[in-house]
């Protein structure tokens, strides 16, 4: 291959890793008004015995380890009383009832945040970058962010259900 010249291979590749880069950032351009309570929330760590011992092993699997529960299998999914979704690690709230609708997805699914509870990042774990957000406490893993949600925002927070519990409101 002549030097200075890519093959057409490496070009589709460079063109899609960087058109995923820009696709993953999508999300992000977003969470400015979190960022502005970005450091008001005392951090919890503890130990890794010390959340195996609080947390039942799927809560674990999930929280601790960025897992994923299987689709259609938590109760939150089916949850619209009027409460409060928090983070089954430290019970920071996370998510109002208001902010909840039934994506189809198979997992309790939001269009919005409580402003500075979660953290996002980008993961890569499947191959394309995807914006994963974490509670911003305990930094306990909730799920993933996307670009196809409701108005007003457009977004849809994907939450394993497990990651997170129910406090019903007054």
């Amino acid at each position: 291959m002549e030097e200075g010249k890519m093959s057409q291979t490496t070009e589709r590749r460079r063109f899609l890793f960087l058109a995923g880069m820009a696709v993953a950032a999508m999300p992000l351009a977003r969470f400015s008004e979190a960022w502005a309570h970005h450091g008001k929330i005392k951090k919890v760590e503890m130990s890794e015995k010390e959340w195996k011992d609080k947390l039942a092993p799927d809560q674990f699997r999930v929280l601790r380890g960025e897992g994923t529960e299987r689709a259609f299998t938590s109760p939150l999914n089916k949850e619209y009383r009027k409460g409060t979704f928090v983070c089954a690690g430290c019970g920071l709230e996370l998510f109002t009832s208001d902010m909840k609708y039934d994506s189809g997805t198979g997992w309790p699914s939001f269009f919005d945040a409580i402003p500075g509870h979660i953290e996002t990042k980008i993961d890569y774990k499947i191959g394309v970058p995807r914006t994963e957000y974490h509670c911003a406490r305990c930094g306990g893993h909730q799920g993933h962010v996307f670009e196809d949600g409701p108005q007003p925002t457009g977004l849809r927070y994907c939450n394993n259900g497990v990651a997170l519990r129910f406090k019903l409101g007054e």
